[in-house]
């Protein structure tokens, strides 16, 4: 065997060896990156074996070895503070010895690492790597200045400064981590691996990431989302604005993070914010907030800022009032207690002020309580310990306001120590309480199933490819308005009827065609361009004098004419089609004509939108409000718009070589929309979009024939969730704790979004439909195991379907699938006594073996290089 080169040891790398290894080699000691994460790691209290290998004058009390191959074992993780000119050799001497995790933190100019590292099978963090550190087990393989307390924040970041500049704002703050993940330049490892670690780690209570680029779009949001079902996930994106003053760089980002469940932060005073809540608070209740303060000053300052940001003061109900009377009773300056706003406490009864926040937390028209302390000298230490203490007893979230440096920072610090979520000023605190309201909507918005309402498009594809090689034909990338609207036509989108013309004699006669009056347009050549225009002409000889009027000018003379019929008075909005350089194709919606021109102010969000994507894009735009009736829902009119952007996202699915796309004004009434003017361009030949959200799989759709009724074998989508619950009421009592291990009566409602909205490219669940009646009687579900070559099944059927192949031919689909994805084995755990899926699983080709300790419980096996 080839030693330089050995065969599959790409597969062998395990998470654990990056995140907990036993065992951690350095080469390169005697550089200064290599010295200065040596000592870290020394210094951190590492309970592992360290291993300085080459290094001149080796530390004391720490093994030394001359070269890789004088190791005593292989090490786990392995951190190559090398010369550029070095990497390779030292991945090939890894691999030999069965190491299969590196750290490279230098730079390496000129290198492409990632391609190294694939072809050594050795997974790399780097270049530019700040490295690991897991406080817990006291691993500090980092670049950092200082050591990193022990906590709940899990820290990913691609900058070692920024790095650095969040631990030093850590320590005085009494923020600990659980991990800080330096990823670099990311060649190989990058969020997406570090994530799916993250999200299984018990010890983590919130994942912040600092972004600034995104290798793999896909692979990205794809392990994103899927930590922020299991926890509470913020990011801060460095140099956004920056990079793209536009701002539609950030709006994409936000776009992204948004359909991943992720919390977007705007600054460092965020991250303490998010820091302090999310991990130290309890879960809100509701979004009113109550405010308790020792000062009036204080709780005015903060009633403005939570007014600010949108948030509502909780409004007290009679009997919360008639507590707050008769805790506040005996006041030196009597006050009435507000039906809603700050509540005043006299700061000379020292635990009044934590007595009126327990009061107010277990207050059920409260969602969450913001305490307002400001120091009065002698009675400080014994109202802020009543105040931890009501912290830790109260039902709704307590967050706390310590006011003052001097001693302010003192009494924050015994807060922070008694796990109590401090903030330095009113506006810190009412942002804590902001992001758990946003969390809150988030993990809503995850449980929140969709209808089983889905718009079904039958679009002309081949009339549209047929406009696109024409175009290309005639060497344009870019499509003439009226080609533009017959590809809008093919997708379903009504268009204003519209005739082409050339000459002045032309345009009157398709005029007279369309129906008067109708406008008259200069063909141009991109969206921004100027072209002239006349509305209301009346009869065909006021087309022709316009039309020649055009033809005849020397400047801005079109290139053609359009006529279209006149469109009665209606709103104009705008749609759009643009490239983010980090998440691909991103739709944009907002106001349309003059106004969008000089607003520039669009919503974004990212393909493939469904109609409930379509409609929550729809209310974060400011055209909204052009769409709503006088009770605030959406006017009949607004789901043909909806509808409108579903089209639009199911024709950059169909056709990714569309590069732009720009309908403005699409018109919309009472009576439905209708697109007047549209510009579309196409990529270079051969290059294609890649959407960073995978569309639905329509290819693998099958109608087939099992036990005599017709099926329809296909994989799950989000609409499918009142036809699974359906499904789930039908299975027996049995085969419910076949296969969930446990009795349950119904799926919980953020179950149910997880079994129906996955990931097509991480996880794959097929379903069984009868295609006469539409009900699922059937599923087979595989989940890819993170950073391996393996995947978990399940698979149940109903009663009334069972024995008839349908459990099959469900198995042989998810099977396929799993060999097209580069899965290597499948397996799944059975109880002991359900010998109808052993003996299922058995005729499939599974091998069975009782897992250790688990007597009741069986694991099949399957390689899928064996199937027959």
């Amino acid at each position: 065997m080839d030693r330089e080169s050995p065969p599959s040891t790409r597969a062998r790398f395990r998470p654990e060896a990056l995140f907990k290894p036993q065992r951690i080699a350095l080469l390169g000691a005697d550089s200064e990156i290599g010295g200065q994460i040596l000592t870290n790691l020394a210094a951190g209290g590492f309970q592992g074996e360290i291993y300085q290998v080459g290094r001149a004058v080796p530390l004391p009390n720490l093994a030394a070895f001359p070269d890789l191959a004088s190791l005593p074992v292989a090490p786990d993780l392995a951190i190559l503070a090398l010369a550029p000119e070095e990497i390779d050799a030292a991945l090939a001497g890894l691999a030999a010895r069965g190491t299969f995790a590196a750290i490279v933190p230098g730079p390496m100019p000129q290198l492409d690492l990632g391609a190294m590292a694939r072809a050594r099978g050795v997974r790399v963090l780097g270049p530019n790597a700040f490295g690991i550190a897991v406080p817990a087990i006291g691993l500090n393989a980092t670049r950092a200045h200082l050591p990193p307390r022990p906590g709940r924040m899990a820290v990913v970041v691609q900058s070692g400064a920024l790095a650095r500049a969040i631990m030093d704002w850590a320590e005085p703050n009494g923020v600990g981590f659980s991990h800080i993940v330096g990823i670099g330049g990311n060649a190989d490892i990058g969020f997406g691996l570090v994530l799916d670690w993250l999200s299984r780690d018990p010890g983590t209570g919130l994942i912040l990431l600092a972004l600034r680029r995104i290798r793999n779009r896909r692979a990205f949001l794809s392990a994103a989302r899927a930590a922020a079902r299991l926890r509470p996930v913020v990011a801060l994106r460095e140099g956004g604005r920056l990079a793209d003053p536009s701002g539609m760089a950030d709006g994409a980002m936000e776009a992204a993070l948004r359909r991943a469940g992720i919390l977007p932060l705007s600054g460092l005073e965020d991250v303490l914010a998010a820091a302090e809540t999310l991990t130290r608070a309890k879960p809100v209740r509701g979004e009113a907030l109550a405010i308790a303060a020792n000062a009036i000053g204080l709780g005015r300052l903060a009633a403005d800022a939570a007014l600010r940001s949108g948030l509502a003061l909780a409004k007290f109900a009679h009997a919360t009032q008639a507590a707050l009377h008769l805790t506040l009773r005996g006041q030196a300056e009597e006050m009435d207690v507000p039906e809603s706003g700050p509540v005043y406490v006299n700061p000379g009864a020292p635990i009044r002020l934590a007595e009126v926040t327990s009061v107010l937390a277990g207050a059920e028209e409260v969602g969450g309580v913001l305490a307002l302390h400001a120091p009065v000298g002698f009675a400080d230490a014994t109202e802020l310990a009543a105040l931890a203490a009501a912290v830790q007893a109260a039902r709704a979230p307590v967050l706390v306001c310590a006011m003052g440096e001097t001693t302010g920072a003192e009494h924050r610090k015994a807060l922070a120590s008694a796990n109590a979520p401090v903030f330095a000023t009113p506006e810190q605190a009412v942002r804590g309480f902001l992001h758990l309201v946003q969390h809150r909507r988030s993990r809503a918005a995850a449980r929140e199933l969709p209808s089983s309402q889905v718009l079904h498009i039958a679009p002309d594809r081949e009339q549209v490819a047929a406009l696109f090689r024409e175009a290309r034909a005639q060497g344009r990338a870019a499509l003439r308005e009226d080609e533009a609207l017959a590809v809008l036509a093919a997708y379903g989108i009504p268009v204003v009827p519209t005739r082409r013309a050339e000459a002045a004699e032309d345009a009157a006669a398709a005029a007279g065609v369309l129906g008067f009056p109708v406008v008259l347009k200069g063909c141009r050549p991109d969206y921004r361009s100027f072209a002239p225009i006349h509305l209301d002409l009346p009869d065909p000889a006021a087309v022709q004098a316009a039309a020649q009027a055009m033809l005849g000018a020397d400047e801005n003379r079109p290139q053609g004419l359009l006529v279209q019929r006149q469109v009665a008075r209606a709103r104009q909005l705008m749609i759009c089609l643009q490239e983010d350089a980090m998440f691909g194709p991103v739709i944009g919606f907002g106001l349309g004509g003059s106004v969008a021109m000089a607003l520039q102010d669009l919503a974004l969000d990212l393909p493939p939108l469904n109609l409930p994507l379509a409609r929550a894009l729809m209310a974060r735009s400011r055209a909204a409000r052009l769409l709503a009736l006088p009770n605030g829902q959406m006017a009949p009119s607004a789901e043909a718009v909806a509808e409108a952007l579903v089209r639009i996202s199911q024709l950059i699915v169909d056709f990714p070589e569309i590069a732009d796309l720009v309908i403005d004004p699409l018109f919309v009434d009472f009576t439905g929309v209708l697109a007047a003017d549209a510009w579309l361009r196409l990529r270079p030949p051969g290059e294609r979009a890649y959407l960073a959200i995978p569309p639905y799989p329509e290819n693998l759709v099958r109608h087939c024939e099992i036990g005599g009724e017709r099926l329809v074998i296909r994989p799950i989508r989000p609409e499918d969730a009142e036809a699974h619950a359906a499904f789930f009421k039908r299975l027996s009592p049995e085969d419910v704790r076949y296969r969930f291990f446990t009795s349950l009566r119904e799926l919980p409602p953020e179950m149910m979004a997880r079994l129906t909205q996955i990931d097509y490219e991480r996880e794959m669940a097929f379903i069984a439909v009868r295609e006469e009646t539409g009900e699922t009687i059937g599923v087979a579900r595989l989940v890819r195991e993170p950073a391996t070559a393996e995947a978990e099944f399940a698979v149940v059927v109903q009663p009334d379907a069972k024995g008839k192949g349908v459990a099959t031919r469900l198995m042989q689909e998810v099977l396929d699938w799993a060999k097209s994805q580069g899965v290597q084995e499948v397996y799944g755990e059975i109880l002991a006594e359900n010998a109808p899926m052993l003996g299922f699983v058995r005729h499939l080709g599974f091998t069975l073996r009782h897992l250790p300790g688990q007597e009741d419980v069986l694991e099949a096996r399957l390689l899928l290089g064996e199937r027959a």
